[in-house]
């Protein structure tokens, strides 16, 4: 570990899983099952940007509106910042299952492989990322449904062809690195929902990540 920089968290006290698909895959929907089975306190990258930008106050709000709105990746330092305050947050609240180590579920992040680095450098080194694996048809059919009621500004077709664009060159990078370090738990993301999670569990057991 370099001697500049020490993470704020150790991961012998807290466990890191990313979570990665892409927009559509269901990421929302299975971190739903497992913060409930698992245990995990539920982090979403966009959910931490959306609420920043009407925070009111917030430095970094109409420039994180403006690359939202552009589908472009906000910078990695004020992401990382969020998710790290986020983290100290949950731990200073008592969110925490008791006598089980924290476990944080990070959804949507990280979105490019420097974030990756720079998170793992300063905040804390992850255990595994766990990749949702989707067809492009599947998750443009999904989030048009959503884009009905959503009211977000991203799901309509235009937005989400280029959010598909910028997944796959950016986020993809990501997903092959953490597999090359064996630290990825890739899913099928078709079917049910009952279906992805049986995956996902079948997965996590692997790596013995169990249930709490």
């Amino acid at each position: 570990m370099s001697s500049e920089s020490t993470p704020r968290f150790s991961p012998s006290d807290v466990t890191v899983v990313f979570l990665l698909g892409g927009p559509g895959s269901g990421k929302g929907t299975q971190s739903n099952n497992l913060v409930r089975d698992y245990g995990f306190i539920h982090l979403s990258a966009g959910d931490l940007l959306r609420a920043e930008q009407i925070r009111e106050g917030s430095q970094y709000g109409a420039l994180i509106k403006d690359y939202i709105r552009e589908g472009k990746i906000v910078p990695m330092e004020i992401t990382v910042a969020l998710l790290s305050n986020a983290m100290a947050d949950a731990l200073q609240s008592g969110t925490v299952p008791e006598g089980h180590r924290p476990r944080f579920l990070i959804d949507g992040f990280p979105r490019k492989l420097d974030q990756a680095v720079f998170f793992e450098k300063t905040v804390c080194p992850s255990r595994l990322t766990l990749f949702l694996d989707c067809p492009e048809e599947v998750m443009e059919s999904r989030l048009m449904k959503r884009g009905e009621t959503s009211g977000r500004d991203d799901d309509n077709a235009e937005s989400i062809r280029k959010r598909f664009r910028v997944f796959v060159e950016t986020s993809m990078p990501v997903v092959t690195a953490f597999a090359e370090q064996d630290k990825v738990v890739s899913a099928l993301a078709t079917g049910s929902v009952d279906d992805v999670y049986a995956r996902i569990r079948e997965g996590f057991t692997a790596r013995g990540i169990n249930p709490i």
